[in-house]
């Protein structure tokens, strides 16, 4: 009896569980940032609505600086970059939303996992920089980090520690929504293409542990995971993951770019048991590295 496919990784974006932080930290004023962390978690004294001396951007985000960044940086975090931050956000009433500082340090995300209106405060931002951001309920909808309850108005004090430019996303390919004719079918159902063709003739098996830079998408274009987006390439056993992997990349040979088209069946399957999996058929292009 076969196990039911794994996840490819336990860090696959959008799968990963940031930890949260007791919400019952007091509510009082906020006292100056010393150095690069954050005072204590306390609410700002502005409460809810920002002042009038704060700058507003068109999107209704709302922000005023408290510490200049260090001295030369000037660059900004790109929308995929990994950002290093010290934080706490705040409810309008007060209530700690999440904060880093209880944690001992920073956290790092991917910009375009935060919610989206921190990730546009941070994207103004330059390496030692805090501000305090006043993020309309519209922009705290969906990312990280995770507020508990329905999304509303928040206050964020935010310091940008550091950040790692990344390389974009690999494109959408135009052939998502399904295999294009001159792709070829495995007796599974398994269809693919190979993009590059490597200089090697060994193929791994799937007692070989293999190691790749890939991304995924749903049919409709949406990407799910991508070891590009991380900048770091996965390596694996070939029995440890889904069907249509292990199947797919056994076709290949080191230096091969690959897409494959995978059957909701060689997938996670159309209700996946796992959480955060994606459903149905997807879309895979792989780069096979190194066979070990």
């Amino acid at each position: 009896m076969t196990s039911p496919p794994r996840l490819l990784l336990v860090s696959t974006l959008g799968l990963l569980t940031i930890p949260t932080v007791d919400s019952t930290v007091a509510a009082q004023t906020i006292e100056p940032l010393g150095g690069s962390r954050l005072a204590p978690p306390r609410a700002p004294v502005e409460g809810a609505d920002a002042p009038a001396e704060a700058t507003k951007t068109p999107s209704g985000l709302a922000w005023k600086l408290l510490m200049k960044p260090q001295k030369g940086a000037a660059t900004h975090p790109g929308p995929h970059d990994r950002v290093t931050i010290d934080f706490t956000g705040w409810t309008a009433d007060g209530e700690v939303i999440d904060s880093s500082v209880p944690d001992g340090e920073p956290r790092t995300y991917s910009m375009d996992n935060l919610l989206p209106g921190l990730a546009e405060g941070v994207a103004l931002m330059a390496k030692g920089e805090h501000r305090r951001m006043w993020i309309p309920a519209a922009l705290a909808i969906t990312g990280r980090p995770k507020r508990r309850g329905p999304a509303g108005p928040s206050v964020f004090d935010v310091v940008l520690v550091d950040f790692v430019v990344m390389p974009d996303p690999m494109p959408v390919p135009e052939d998502v929504d399904g295999p294009p004719v001159d792709a070829k079918r495995t007796a599974s159902g398994l269809a693919y293409k190979i993009i590059r063709h490597g200089k090697e003739k060994v193929h791994p098996t799937v007692d070989s542990t293999v190691e790749v830079h890939y991304s995924g998408w749903t049919p409709d274009g949406k990407l799910f995971d991508s070891s590009m987006k991380r900048g770091q390439p996965a390596k694996f056993p070939l029995s440890s993951v889904i069907k249509g992997w292990t199947e797919g990349v056994q076709l290949m040979v080191v230096g091969d770019r690959a897409r494959f088209w995978i059957p909701s069946a060689l997938a996670y399957g159309d209700k996946p048991s796992q959480p955060g999996a994606p459903s149905g058929p997807l879309v895979f292009d792989i780069d096979l590295l190194s066979i070990h």
